[in-house]
């Protein structure tokens, strides 16, 4: 995987191990979170931190990390 800003649902799907278009809908949710909280956002993107952060609670950045994590 990148280590690009933000993630596209194609990303998210494959890490949740989801459909494409249910990730959509989880990066749409998050969104919402983020512009309650001022945050500029991108359609059909969330931020890289935030997503890791949000269904982990690590802050990682990199699955990579995450798979070494024991999650």
């Amino acid at each position: 995987m990148s280590k690009k800003m933000f993630m596209k649902a194609d990303e998210v799907a494959e890490l949740l191990d989801v459909s494409k278009s249910y990730a959509y809908k989880l990066i749409r949710k998050m969104n919402q979170d983020l512009k309650k909280r001022g945050c500029v956002v991108i359609p059909g993107r969330v931020d890289r931190t935030y997503f890791f952060d949000h269904f982990y609670g690590t802050g990682i950045k990199d699955s990579e990390e995450v798979a070494d994590a024991g999650i």
